[in-house]
C-alpha cells in the first residue's frame, strides 16, 4: 500500500468550523494523512478531541508545550518549524477574516500563523464569513495578496448563513476543498499522474430543469456532486475538461471550460455542439426524461387537482453515441432502485455506449446529495464494483476504469491491423 501523503488541517475560529471534521474525513478517503490545527478560537466551536479521535495524530492549538515549566512555558520552536518543513500541504478551513488578514500581514501570534509563514508548501484556504465581511474591501485586498503569493483560494459559496443572511461567504462543499487539494498537490508532484494529457473530456453535470410555468419546473435529484468530482479529477490528470452543467451550487473546478445550462435542451444542444472535440464523453448529468408538452405562459393557480400533459426530451445519450467521431469513448451513467445490475446491462446494450456506471440510489448514504458513492463499471465485457468512498475517490476510480478500457481498444485495434 502507497504511503499516505502528510497534509495539514488548519481550523479556524467561526461557526464553519464543525464542517472541517468532514473535510478531515474525505481527505482520509482520497489517501491522505490529515493532521490538525486549530487556533484558539476554533475550540469555542469544537473540540481537538473529535480530531485526534479521528486522525489518530495529536492536535497542536498553541505554541506553548504541553509540559511548559513554571517560568512561564517553553516556546515549541522544534513542533511548528517541523510541522511547517514536513506537510505536503496546509489547509485552512473555514478561513476567518481575521485568519485571512494575519495571513496577508504575516502576523504569527499562534501556531496555525506561524506555521503559514515557515512552510513552503502549497497553502489551500477555504473562507467562511458573513456575507458583508466576504465583501469588505478589506477582506477582497486580503484575498487578492494571498493570490499574488500562490494561495489557492477555494471560492465560498451563496445560500442561507448562519448569521441569518443569505449571500455570498458560506463554505464551499467539503468535496471541492478535497478537489483543490488533490489539484494543487498534482501540480506540485514529481509523480503526478497525466495520462489524460492531450485528452479533451466532455462531462456533464446536474440535474437539469423544464419549466411548467415561469415560477415551477420538473426536474431530477442532483447535486452535480459525481460530475464536478470528475471534471476535478480529470483536470488534475492532464486533460482539456469541458464541464457543460446544469444548474447546481457548485463552483466549477479551476481550469475546466464551464458551459451552462438549465433545460435539456439546452443541455443537447451544447453537447452535440462540442462533441467533436472530445476524446471522451462522461454523461454524468441527470437529464430530464420528460418535459412540458406546451408550457404556460403564466403562473398556473391553485385551483383544485391538474393534470399536467408531458412529452419525452431528446435521448442525448444515444446522439451522441450515433454521432461521435471514431475512437471517441462515451461513458454513460444510471441511477437505478430495483433490479440494479439487470436493469445496469439492459441500458449498456440498450444505449450503446461503451461502459456504464451504475449506482444505487435506493439508500441514503449515498447517491443523490451525498458527498458519497457506490456503484459498478460496466462494460460488455466486465463489471468492477465501485466500493463505497468520496465522490472525489470513485471518480479518480472511473477514470482509471476508463483509461484501462481506452488502452483496451486501442490494443484491439492494433492487434487487427
Amino acid at each position: 500500500m502507497a504511503e499516505r501523503i502528510k497534509v495539514t488541517v488548519g481550523v479556524a475560529g467561526g461557526i464553519a468550523a464543525y464542517k472541517a471534521v468532514e473535510v478531515v474525513r474525505q481527505l482520509q478517503d482520497a489517501g491522505f494523512d490529515p493532521h490538525v490545527v486549530m487556533t484558539e478560537a476554533a475550540e469555542k466551536f469544537i473540540q481537538p478531541l473529535t480530531f485526534s479521535a479521528i486522525t489518530g495524530h495529536k492536535v497542536i492549538s498553541s505554541l506553548w508545550s504541553e509540559d511548559a515549566g513554571a517560568s512561564g512555558g517553553e516556546l515549541s520552536g522544534i513542533e511548528h518549524i517541523n510541522k511547517a518543513q514536513t506537510t505536503a500541504a496546509l489547509i485552512v478551513v473555514a478561513a476567518t477574516a481575521n485568519l485571512l488578514a494575519k495571513f496577508a500581514h504575516g502576523i504569527a501570534d499562534d501556531f496555525l500563523t506561524t506555521m503559514y509563514l515557515a512552510t513552503t508548501a502549497p497553502v489551500i484556504v477555504a473562507p467562511a464569513m458573513n456575507v458583508v465581511m466576504w465583501q469588505h474591501p478589506a477582506t477582497q485586498t486580503n484575498l487578492e495578496t494571498l493570490r499574488s503569493r500562490g494561495v489557492r483560494i477555494v471560492e465560498p459559496g451563496s445560500g442561507y448563513l448562519a448569521c441569518g443572511m443569505v449571500g455570498g461567504g458560506r463554505l464551499a462543499e467539503e468535496s471541492a476543498i478535497v478537489a483543490a487539494v488533490a489539484d494543487v498537490l498534482s501540480k506540485t508532484s514529481l509523480e503526478k499522474t497525466t495520462d489524460l494529457a492531450g485528452e479533451t473530456v466532455l462531462i456533464t453535470a446536474g440535474g437539469t430543469r423544464e419549466p411548467i410555468d415561469p415560477v415551477r419546473f420538473i426536474g431530477n435529484r442532483s447535486s452535480g456532486k459525481m460530475g464536478y468530482a470528475l471534471a476535478a479529477q480529470a483536470r488534475c490528470r492532464g486533460a482539456r475538461v469541458i464541464l457543460i452543467s446544469a444548474p447546481t451550487s457548485l463552483t466549477a473546478p479551476e481550469g475546466c471550460e464551464l458551459i451552462p445550462v438549465t433545460t435539456s435542451e439546452e443541455m443537447r444542444s451544447a453537447v452535440l455542439e462540442r462533441l467533436p472535440e472530445a476524446n471522451m464523453v462522461i454523461m454524468a448529468a441527470a437529464v430530464s426524461d420528460y418535459r412540458m408538452a406546451q408550457t404556460a405562459p403564466q403562473k398556473l393557480k391553485r385551483e383544485g387537482p391538474r393534470t399536467l400533459q408531458l412529452e419525452p426530451t431528446a435521448d442525448i445519450l444515444h446522439e451522441v453515441v450515433e454521432r461521435r467521431k471514431p475512437g471517441t469513448l462515451v461513458i454513460g451513467f444510471a441511477a437505478e432502485t430495483e433490479n440494479i445490475l439487470a436493469n445496469g446491462r439492459s441500458k449498456l446494450a440498450r444505449k450503446g455506449v461503451d461502459a456504464l456506471v451504475l449506482n444505487d440510489v435506493s439508500g441514503s448514504n449515498t447517491g443523490f446529495d451525498s458527498d458519497r458513492n457506490a456503484g459498478w463499471f460496466l462494460t460488455p465485457d466486465n463489471t468492477v464494483e465501485l466500493a463505497e468512498a468520496t465522490k472525489s475517490v470513485m471518480a479518480g476510480h472511473i477514470l482509471d476504469e476508463t483509461v484501462s478500457l481506452r488502452a483496451t481498444r486501442s490494443h484491439a485495434v492494433a492487434s487487427r491491423s
